[in-house]
């Protein structure tokens, strides 16, 4: 099935600000539009219709129950730490997952093969071919993803993929605006062409950094990052409302707060810290140790998006957190408890683009979702120190170290890069 290229707003419908979107539809619209269930909820005594408006009170919330059947769920960014975590508990209930992943280089790629096989491994005990799929390829690139999606067909798209990190996108915006942006918009406009039932899609804590209060809501106004990878995120939030707006199109941002774990991102202070006091080498303090983040275990972080695809809002923005901070003298003195050694820690200054702290109000999420994070940041250092001292730990072992990972050091050029190379500049 192909589709002509059309420019997005002078295709439009002209929409009175006053009316409810489902008197409108766009001029090009939808072929399979998913319905919106007419339902309402009790609260206060009172009945309230479900709107679109996510900063209402939540007592005027719809509850929307769980969607238990089968799914084929695109999970983008699959190879990747959070994305292959959720591939593989949505096949190991006996879901199908199709996975697309460009496999650069923003760290080590060895890692990400290594989640791609075991994900292989865990659908070959399903005895079903069909239960993952894996592309490799760009998701900005139109006429891959267009083929793909004539090819699988995928009803639920649990978007994971993003250039991450802070100070990189500081060294290198272009690429944030490329993957990020670009990459998100594409995968939405292919989603509301295929009548996809749910979009769910990874923002993250870094849209708060211009926020002065110490528990991030998801109704704190957030117009003002700090960083570009914060920008692109929000750029995404502000996107998925307008497709929700425009084409009915269900979709859930979910800003994510410190995720790590077994199999975590090697450019992240979880893993560096536990490498770095484990082999004995310095390791980098910025600021006086008073700054505070809410590291969210992985498993925790996996059980809210499942429940965000499972529950096809039709517009809503969720933090996915623990619901506590740590600061980091605390962190450290953890890492150090379980490694069994003391860190070498040398003093730096603060870091431009660093918010200096993050704390989850996850109340919207549990009222919505059922959502609570089960892992104390305690617990969550002890199972990865285990999982660091069996992967990295044995004699001979070879080692991902974080200090050659992102940060400018293993990533791949930007796209602005490459298109100037490519002509000629």
């Amino acid at each position: 099935m192909k589709f002509r290229h059309t420019e997005s707003l002078p295709s439009l419908a002209h929409l009175d600000e006053t009316s409810s979107d489902d008197d409108h539809t766009a001029s090009t619209g939808s072929s399979a539009t998913p319905s919106r269930p007419a339902r309402h909820v009790e609260s206060s005594g009172c009945l309230h219709d479900l709107d679109d408006d996510s900063t209402s009170s939540s007592s005027s919330r719809l509850v929307i129950p769980p969607h238990t059947g089968f799914k084929k769920v695109l999970v983008t960014g699959g190879a990747g730490f959070i994305g292959s975590n959720v591939a593989e508990q949505l096949l190991a209930r006996g879901d199908h997952v199709v996975i697309v992943d460009e496999m650069n280089d923003y760290y080590d790629v060895r890692i990400k093969e290594a989640n791609l096989s075991r994900l292989v491994r865990l659908a070959s005990n399903n005895h079903d071919p069909d239960s993952l799929k894996i592309y490799r390829g760009d998701i900005c690139d139109e006429g891959f993803m267009l083929d793909l999606f004539e090819r699988e067909r995928p009803e639920w798209i649990c978007h994971m993929a993003a250039r991450a990190g802070v100070r990189p996108s500081i060294q290198d915006p272009y690429v944030y605006i490329h993957s990020n942006i670009r990459g998100t918009t594409h995968l939405m406009e292919l989603a509301h062409r295929f009548g996809v039932k749910n979009f769910v899609f990874a923002s993250s804590s870094s849209v708060y950094g211009g926020c002065k209060s110490t528990f991030f809501s998801e109704e704190e106004n957030v117009d003002n990052p700090v960083s570009p990878y914060a920008a692109s995120k929000k750029a995404c939030e502000l996107l998925a409302y307008t497709y929700h707006h425009l084409y009915n199109l269900n979709v859930s941002g979910l800003r994510f707060f410190t995720v790590y774990g077994p199999n975590g991102r090697p450019d992240m202070a979880p893993f560096k810290f536990i490498d770095r006091v484990a082999r004995g080498m310095e390791l980098q303090q910025f600021g006086d140790g008073s700054s505070s983040r809410d590291y969210t275990y992985i498993a925790d972080i996996v059980d809210g998006i499942l429940r965000s695809i499972d529950r096809p809002y039709p517009y809503q923005v969720f933090n996915l957190g623990k619901g506590s901070g740590t600061s980091l003298k605390e962190f450290i003195s953890i890492v150090e408890k379980h490694v069994g050694q003391s860190a070498i820690i040398k003093l730096m200054p603060d870091q431009p683009g660093d918010v200096p702290y993050t704390c989850a109000d996850v109340s919207k999420a549990y009222e919505l979702l059922g959502y609570k994070a089960e892992v104390t940041f305690d617990e969550g250092i002890r199972r990865t120190v285990d999982w660091y001292m069996n992967e990295y730990g044995k004699s001979g072992g070879s080692k991902v170290e974080p200090e050659t990972q992102a940060n400018g050091m293993g990533r791949a050029a930007s796209f602005a890069e490459i298109q100037c190379k490519a002509v000629g500049v």
